[in-house]
């Protein structure tokens, strides 16, 4: 006789993106996911931690997951072409795709992915977030990867931008010392809390950025039983 364990819904009141299981990222790397308010400075620590990484001897993949697609700008010093843009071209043949179609090579050999976005109003950015490590599978590029970094748009606003965190071992939250960012931080927050009753994900830390004085952030912490590390 078997038994079925119902697990609780990582969300409430809202239809969840959900990842096919089978593009899960392996289990060997370490991915970290950098999330916070938009201009808070996401890519700026995103990069700095896939160059330190890069110092440490590791391979690393970052993942830019913005319509912007300018998170790896610092580390190849250009626009790369995103993911969804190129499988558009190809009609979502993914096997007509080459490898440095879509992957681009930065500093110190840290390799560089911009998944791109749907236009405004046609998508979710959670589709594309899987399409993009479908195709990085697919072409077995994940496999020597020893570090898997996401920089995420914005705060967490609908599942499609949480589906990052469905593949994260860590999600770093980027803030800053005033009320608009310590908000975003408190929504993904809970959004990690979510996400975590059935995935991996757990809270890494909070950078706190462009903050001389931390004492807002220092409230936060107290009230949710978070530990102050010092800022950056």
């Amino acid at each position: 006789m078997t038994s079925t364990i119902n697990r609780p819904l990582d969300g409430e009141g809202s239809v969840q993106v959900k990842q096919d299981p089978k593009i899960n990222i392996e289990e060997g790397a370490l991915v970290i996911a950098v999330y916070g308010k938009g201009g808070i400075g996401k890519s700026t620590t995103s990069s700095n931690l896939s160059a330190a990484f890069s110092k440490l001897g590791k391979k690393v993949l970052q993942i830019g997951c913005d319509p912007k697609h300018d998170s790896t700008f610092t580390l190849t010093h250009k626009m790369v072409p995103t993911v969804i843009d190129i499988l558009e071209e190809v009609d979502f043949h993914s096997e007509e795709l080459r490898p440095n179609d879509f992957m681009f090579e930065g500093f110190n050999g840290v390799m560089c992915v911009e998944s791109g976005g749907p236009p405004a109003g046609t998508g979710c950015g959670g589709y594309v977030t899987g399409q993009t490590v479908k195709l990085l599978k697919e072409h077995h590029l994940l496999e020597d990867t020893d570090v898997v970094i996401f920089d995420v748009l914005g705060d967490v606003v609908c599942g499609g931008f949480a589906a990052p965190l469905q593949h994260a071992n860590y999600c770093l939250i980027v803030t800053a010392n005033d009320f608009d960012s310590i908000f975003a931080m408190n929504r993904i927050v809970s959004a990690i809390k979510a996400k975590a009753k059935n995935y991996k994900v757990r809270l890494g830390g909070v950078v706190a950025n462009r903050s001389k004085e931390t004492d807002q952030i220092d409230k936060f912490n107290e009230r949710t039983g978070l530990k102050n590390h010092g800022s950056f």
